[in-house]
């Protein structure tokens, strides 16, 4: 008997499990499913709303470990700096992995089940989710070289032996994409004898066999796990590698897009308050495939943002990003994006494809060289490399090297910022970015490798000292950029289903519409992309500043006069305008 499975779902799931596995399997597998269920305390979060988001929605992306504490587990010291510091500006906290782990700052898991007892105890993540719903990340594509798994596997002792894929070093693999410059394929002695083994990232992350169901259902039992310790938003990282076909490019196969419809058709009948984000960091009409037909993520990264707002800072032109952001598609409720301008990981330059002439990015990544920072490269099909991501702090990607100027540097950094806040869907901010981090160079030396540049970490009683200074660049970006959360979190024309209208004014400024899903409130949003005060002609492009209303920009408070005034921004300024009848 089904128990804990809607029956309008169960032929659903079980079509699904036969598309993957064939034969007879779904049958068996659903019900080994139900089972599985039944160890977890799983339900509908009773202190959820009823609807998946709304404008106070925002997410903080920030390892357990960031804020420090001599003395103290550091999931409690971020605990008390998020509540002291946070906790009326931010709605869910991204907990990046908190396992114990070998490499990869905590991306090549040994123990998906643990918590890292250098960070603290389940006890410490659940006691975040007191004031924050919560983000976990499930690294479903592979698992740590030192894991129990792969000890089993080397060990030929069941079910592990089989949760691997093995590979005959003589196949022509030439035609599968390679997100680094590692082999492939890793050597290993096990007891039956050496064996090469697949490994996408890292020597150190051995994919796992996903054409194994057992594999696919311990994952399952993880994911339930986490449900049950309070996980509001799933992270499916690196999904677009999961399934493997030697003769494919692996990555975006069906039967990947497959197993992320299973698992939204699992969660929308177990727990409909739990949302699954993919993280595909790969050219823009790729990424936009793991929305599906509705029937996959909820969420998507926007992972051409980034590089799209950087360049445009640089080159002071906005005529890319205005003509991507008119491109994107309308959503349905059920989906929207993530905006985010940094990460753990470094500004990836593949998102940029086919949205930038090829000598402008190559002066971008000129330009962060000039920065301090770095570039990462990947291997492609005929053995020639290419930069793959660009690894530095977001504020030190924008300051000037050149102009010791506090003010201005803050000014462009913030205005990369409000772009994100304003655009349709969630916003989602880096840590590092909030506290307006310059580059880990220390880290880097100490590590050897360049993705710690942006993963740096503070002791608290630093921080605060820094944060409490507001005639330093940390003060400034972290109360500003609370204060822009806090307004943002006010308007119902930020919802993430509000409508977009993207308004192709000037190459100087980017200027957009949102309206409230209800249709009762617009909100303006012009911003400067130049370091020169500006006039911008408005009334002629956009209908609703044509006549004489008086608008306030919620930023600062001035008003506007629409008609033939011009719209007068400093550099690197944003206005948000709001109509003062309609009386928010």
């Amino acid at each position: 008997m089904i128990r804990y499975f809607s029956s309008d779902k169960i032929d659903r799931i079980r079509e699904r499990i036969r598309k993957l596995y064939g034969g007879n399997n779904g049958k068996d597998l659903v019900e080994r499913m139900d089972m599985m269920v039944g160890r977890y305390n799983i339900g509908i979060d009773p202190h959820q709303p009823d609807h998946y988001w709304d404008q106070t929605d925002n997410v903080l992306i920030i390892y357990g470990d960031m804020v420090q504490d001599e003395g103290e587990r550091p999931l409690q010291t971020l605990k008390r700096f998020l509540n002291n510091y946070l906790r009326d500006e931010i709605d869910t906290i991204h907990i990046l992995p908190f396992f114990p782990y070998s490499s990869d700052d905590g991306f090549a898991v040994i123990n998906y089940r643990v918590v890292n007892p250098d960070l603290g105890k389940w006890e410490d993540i659940e006691a975040l989710g007191d004031h924050f719903r919560l983000m976990f990340d499930l690294i479903v594509n592979h698992v740590s070289k030192e894991s129990d798994w792969f000890d089993d596997y080397k060990s030929g002792i069941a079910p592990a032996r089989d949760y691997f894929i093995e590979v005959d070093p003589d196949t022509d693999l030439s035609t599968v994409t390679r997100p680094r410059n590692t082999p492939l394929l890793l050597s290993v002695n096990t007891r039956d004898g050496e064996k090469h083994i697949w490994t996408t990232f890292s020597q150190d992350q051995i994919d796992l066999n996903f054409k194994n169901p057992d594999v696919l259902f311990e994952f399952l039992d993880i994911l339930f796990w986490y449900i049950s310790k309070g996980a509001r938003i799933i992270r499916l990282d690196a999904i677009a590698y999961l399934w493997k076909e030697i003769g494919t490019s692996c990555i975006h196969l069906s039967n990947t897009h497959e197993i992320i419809k299973l698992l939204r058709d699992i969660v929308s009948t177990l727990a409909p308050h739990v949302l699954l984000l993919t993280e595909t960091n790969v050219p823009h009409e790729e990424n936009m495939g793991y929305f599906g037909d509705g029937d996959e993520a909820h969420m998507v990264y926007q992972f051409s943002l980034p590089p799209l707002l950087l360049h445009a800072l640089h080159s002071e032109n906005t005529q890319y990003l205005t003509q991507w952001t008119q491109s994107l598609p309308e959503l349905d409720p059920g989906m929207t994006f993530l905006n985010f301008t940094a990460s753990h990981d470094g500004i990836g330059i593949r998102p940029l494809q086919g949205l930038v002439p090829h000598e402008e990015l190559d002066d971008l990544i000129e330009r962060v060289k000039k920065r301090g920072g770095q570039v990462s490269t990947k291997k492609n099909a005929d053995g020639s490399e290419s930069p793959y991501e660009l690894n530095i702090t977001y504020y030190d990607a924008l300051a000037d090297p050149d102009i010791d100027d506090d003010d201005m540097d803050v000014a462009r950094f913030l205005c990369s910022q409000i772009i994100a806040l304003v655009l349709k869907g969630i916003p989602a901010i880096y840590f590092h970015s909030i506290t307006g981090t310059r580059n880990n160079y220390e880290g880097v030396k100490e590590t050897g490798r360049a993705r710690t540049i942006n993963r740096g970490k503070w002791k608290e009683d630093e921080l605060i000292d820094v944060l409490s200074d507001m005639e330093n660049h940390h003060g400034k970006v972290f109360y500003e950029y609370r204060r822009l959360l806090q307004i943002r979190r006010r308007y119902p024309a930020f919802h993430p289903n509000g409508a977009q209208m993207i308004y192709n004014l000037d190459n100087r400024v980017f200027a957009l519409k949102r309206t409230s899903p209800n249709e009762k409130e617009n909100v303006i949003s012009i911003t400067n992309f130049t370091d020169q005060d500006i006039e911008v002609e408005v009334g002629g492009h956009i209908p609703e500043l044509n006549g004489s209303s008086e608008w306030k920009d919620l930023i600062r408070g001035n008003t506007f006069t629409g008609g033939e005034e011009d719209l007068k921004l400093e550099p690197y300024q944003s206005v948000w305008l709001h109509r003062k009848e309609q009386g928010l």
